[in-house]
C-alpha cells in the first residue's frame, strides 16, 4: 500500500509548533481561569492586573505569544475530534510560544507568503470573534497588525490552517 500527497500537505493543527528544529522559544505560563482560551493556536497577552496569560480581549494592543498545543495532548475530551484539543480551563499551567513557527486557524482573508498577520481586538461589521487571526484586513480600526518580524509563511491549507512565523 502506498500513500501519495496529490496537492499539498496540511499546515498542521492549530497550536502545533510547526518547525521544531527552528529553535522555538516556548515559555510556561499561568493561565487565567476567568478568561480561558477556547482553542489552541490563539494569540494571548499577559493581563495587567492578574499577571496571568489570557486570550486577546477588546482594546488589547499587543500580543505576548500564542497558546501552544501540547503533544501528546493529555487533556483531550471525548468531544474533541482527531487533531483538536480543548485547552485547560482550570487556570493551570500552559505553554506560550514567544518565538518560532506555529500553525493557526485563519479566520478571514487570504494569507500569502510574507503577508501581514492581524489579530482582531474588537468586533467590527464583519462579525469575526475577538482574538481571531486574519490576513489582508481592511478593517484596521478593529484589528492590530503584528510586527516584530511576524508574518505568514504561505497560504492556508484546505482546512483554513496556516503557518505563522512569530518574532522570527
Amino acid at each position: 500500500m502506498s500513500n501519495a500527497i496529490l496537492y499539498r500537505m496540511a499546515a498542521g493543527f492549530p497550536g502545533a509548533i510547526s518547525r521544531q528544529a527552528a529553535n522555538s522559544t516556548v515559555e510556561p505560563v499561568q493561565l487565567s481561569s476567568s478568561a480561558p482560551f477556547s482553542a489552541y493556536g490563539l494569540p494571548g497577552t499577559i493581563d495587567s492586573s492578574s499577571q496571568l496569560f489570557r486570550p486577546i480581549a477588546s482594546g488589547d494592543t499587543a500580543v505576548f505569544g500564542f497558546i501552544v498545543r501540547p503533544f501528546p495532548s493529555s487533556n483531550q475530551s471525548t468531544s474533541d475530534g482527531i487533531g483538536t484539543a480543548t485547552p485547560p480551563q482550570n487556570g493551570g499551567m500552559g505553554d506560550c510560544l514567544r518565538r518560532g513557527y506555529i500553525s493557526v486557524k485563519l479566520a478571514g482573508g487570504t494569507a500569502a507568503k510574507d503577508g501581514t498577520v492581524y489579530v482582531r481586538t474588537a468586533v467590527g461589521s464583519s462579525g469575526k470573534a475577538i482574538g481571531d487571526v486574519e490576513a489582508g484586513v481592511s478593517d484596521t480600526s478593529n484589528c492590530i497588525a503584528l510586527s516584530g518580524n511576524t508574518y505568514f509563511t504561505g497560504p492556508a491549507d484546505a482546512n483554513g490552517y496556516v503557518e505563522v512565523a512569530f518574532n522570527i
